[in-house]
């Protein structure tokens, strides 16, 4: 018997694994000058996933809004929640819940073409805000929602890319894909990830508001675009296969899940960075004055690649 797992918990879900090679790879940050070891403990992983998740959805829409040709708004219960209190941020998916509407799935944005910009913004203003978004039944969003020319899910990982062992590796024939061109399973390179659990939810919110999905995965140099037609293609082909991997959720449960990794190889190019971010040391301190350190993501900016543009254009 599986029991469904409360919104603040999946949203901030982490691959077990992934911890500990995220908090590897940040070698410039002196995790000695805490007092307490964040990687001893549990609350600060997930409040360094918070500040990562908010930091890269932010840069993608203003790496679309910069363009002066697009306009991107956040439309998942993620992206327009509370972005500078996690506490806030926790009482947001509470209010989601207590409403019934914790467990839909949207995509996290929206991206319109830059002319209906003022309807976007008028749309917005009448209903209290983006954060009003996830509380409003889809059928009453259509107007909003009939205008983008493409939703977007997005994805983050804590790597340099082009500094992966395997970037630029090329593909060849793999025995456990029945001779399909792939790259070896223990290969590690950018990848678009997408959740099996995610697979059906999208592809239905899709097939329901004809708008196409894709899903964009920004690392800490640069972003990949995928969309979503052509990940179900991939699949459907056998040319990617799922990996099972462990999360773990901030109240320390943990679920085996099916996810699928896009080798960056199958992705348009969406962005570089033209600012790296930040990372600077902030904290937590809970209701029994227990301090959690983290790391912040602050500042950085990513300019959208002219691909991205041409995808966007011809959508």
């Amino acid at each position: 018997m599986t029991t469904e797992m409360h919104p603040f918990e999946r949203v901030l879900s982490v691959s077990s694994e992934d911890i500990e090679l995220e908090l590897r790879g940040i070698t410039e940050i002196t995790w000695a000058d805490f007092w307490l070891n964040p990687r001893k403990l549990r609350g600060s992983d997930f409040l360094m996933r918070w500040s990562q998740g908010v930091w890269s959805e932010k840069r993608l829409i203003d790496a679309v809004n910069n363009t002066g040709k697009f306009y991107a708004i956040a439309y998942g219960p993620s992206g327009t929640a509370p972005t500078d209190d996690v506490r806030a941020f926790e009482l947001y998916f509470e209010r989601l819940e207590v409403a019934g509407l914790g467990n839909i799935k949207r995509p996290d944005l929206l991206v319109f073409r830059n002319s209906d910009r003022k309807f976007v913004d008028d749309f917005l203003n009448q209903i209290g805000g983006e954060e009003e978004l996830p509380f409003i039944t889809e059928d009453k969003l259509q107007p909003l929602v009939q205008k983008a020319i493409i939703a977007v899910e997005c994805e983050n990982s804590l790597w340099v890319a082009e500094k992966m062992p395997d970037y630029n590796t090329p593909m060849k024939a793999q025995k456990r894909l029945g001779g399909k061109m792939g790259l070896a399973k223990t290969a590690v390179l950018p990848t678009v990830i997408i959740k099996e659990e995610d697979r059906i939810p999208l592809n239905k919110w899709q097939d329901e508001n004809k708008i196409p999905i894709h899903v964009w995965h920004v690392f800490f140099d640069r972003a990949y675009g995928l969309s979503f037609v052509e990940a179900q293609r991939l699949v459907s082909e056998g040319l990617i296969l799922p990996t099972e991997q462990v999360f773990q959720a901030p109240g320390g449960a943990t679920t085996k899940k099916a996810i699928y990794k896009y080798y960056y190889h199958y992705a348009y190019p969406l962005g570089i960075a033209s600012e790296r971010p930040q990372l600077i040391p902030a904290f937590i301190e809970d209701k029994n004055g227990h301090i959690l350190p983290y790391v912040k993501f602050e500042g950085g900016s990513l300019t959208i690649a002219d691909e991205a543009i041409n995808v966007l254009n011809k959508l």
